[in-house]
């Protein structure tokens, strides 16, 4: 029986995104894949915008977006009008959380379990190969349950903001190479325009939980308990590196917070504490027969407020690979990250200080520690060119992580 191209569902949400719509179209339309494309749009905002002088201008460019798409033509678009009057979101329950799960629910209502969901943002570039490559990927490793595609922001020529989005890519990316570097099961960077997975997959998981903000993270982080994620893929996207507060917390906030000089909810976390992490993850199963101490009890202690953790977990794990396995899924990604958090709040290190160590020690040899002189860099000071070279540095061993993993799979 002849293999069939599965379906490419696009996933989504516009906001205030009328002026990036025709090209992001035009990349929708360049892309090499020959099986069906369907693009499915959740334009959205607050109903209450509608009587607020200073919104009047998103209203007007959601209008536009819902008629710019309507006119469209070469594949499917399927529009969910969450912006014109009298259908915007009511009360809390609005945002970019909610509009993802808009758009996925009704790619899941008509979609084929094999067919795939691609869920991107309208200011997010992607090359010609792009759909291609997520299908041969997925194809490849029906094993996994998603797709956590690596991404690179090109910059503007604006120096305030290309600071910003470097400072906040190097955050992210040296998050993300010591999650990897002990082996944790959370070591993916949560980008809602970076995820790719079958539509069998999102309905085994109940779908995406919506969230003002911050739902990416959440639903990777679902689709990890139930299993494993890839996180490598031979083609990238590219984000924009634009100020933005259409989502409460991510990359547009965080530049904007940043810009101001305040880094505080994006620092560069030093890696002796993701090593406790690890030390903890290496007595999971030890804990199996008894309470032992571990490096993160202090922390547990005053998130589980007279809660025995290990005893409670004990008492419903049939052995010990089910009782590691629910240990990971308690101390999730969600608790590593408030983990580092309370430890950044007991011994705050400049951001400087913490990047020098974790590279001088783990690539000793690299040029990029001339960047790093702690006498020398500065985050806000260096030359935009240090901060590119040192982001590309920490995006290629990145890569090179990734990759070695990938190529595990076989």
């Amino acid at each position: 029986m002849p293999f069939v191209l599965p379906s490419i569902c696009v996933a989504l949400p516009v906001l205030n995104e009328f002026e990036n719509l025709p090209v992001f179209l035009e990349n929708i339309r360049a892309q090499d894949y020959r099986g069906p494309i369907s693009l499915f749009a959740c334009v959205n905002q607050p109903e209450e915008w509608w009587q607020m002088p200073d919104k009047q201008h998103i209203c007007e460019n959601n209008r536009q977006s819902i008629e710019f798409l309507n006119q469209q033509n070469g594949f499917s678009i399927h529009i969910i009008d969450r912006s014109s009057k009298n259908k915007g979101w009511q009360g809390r329950q609005h945002g970019v959380g909610h509009a993802r799960r808009e758009v996925m629910q009704a790619i899941e209502n008509i979609a084929h379990n094999e067919d795939i969901i691609i869920s991107l943002d309208a200011d997010t570039g992607f090359r010609s190969g792009y759909f291609s490559s997520v299908v041969s990927n997925l194809r490849q490793h029906p094993q996994y349950t998603a797709l956590s595609v690596p991404y690179y922001h090109k910059l503007t020529g604006n120096p305030l903001a290309d600071r910003a989005i470097l400072r906040y890519e190097i955050y992210m990316r040296a998050y993300a190479i010591n999650l990897m570097r002990i082996d944790s099961p959370y070591a993916f960077t949560a980008l809602g325009s970076a995820i790719a997975l079958t539509v069998k997959n999102y309905k085994s998981i109940g779908g995406i939980t919506p969230k003002m903000s911050g739902e990416d993270f959440y639903f990777l982080q679902k689709l990890r308990k139930k299993g494993e994620i890839l996180c490598w893929n031979s083609e990238k996207v590219y984000p924009a590196a634009r100020f933005s507060d259409r989502v409460y917390f991510g990359t547009g906030p965080a530049m904007i917070l940043g810009a101001s000089g305040d880094w505080s909810s994006y620092p560069v976390y030093a890696y002796q504490w993701f090593d406790e992490i690890r030390e903890t993850y290496k007595l999971f199963a030890p804990l199996y027969a008894k309470d032992i101490c571990t490096p993160l009890d202090e922390f547990l202690s005053e998130t589980y407020v007279g809660e025995k953790i290990w005893q409670n977990l004990r008492q419903h794990a049939a052995s010990q690979g089910r009782f590691v396995r629910a240990c990971h899924e308690k101390i999730d990604g969600l608790r590593v990250l408030q983990f580092l958090k309370w430890r950044q709040k007991q011994y705050p290190v400049r951001d400087e200080g913490n990047l020098s160590d974790f590279i001088t020690t783990f690539y000793p040899d690299a040029e990029a520690i001339q960047l790093l002189d702690i006498n020398k860099f500065s985050f806000s000071l260096s030359p935009i060119k240090a901060l590119d070279s040192l982001r590309n540095f920490l995006a290629e061993k990145e890569a090179d992580q990734q990759k070695s993993l990938f190529n595990a799979l076989g």
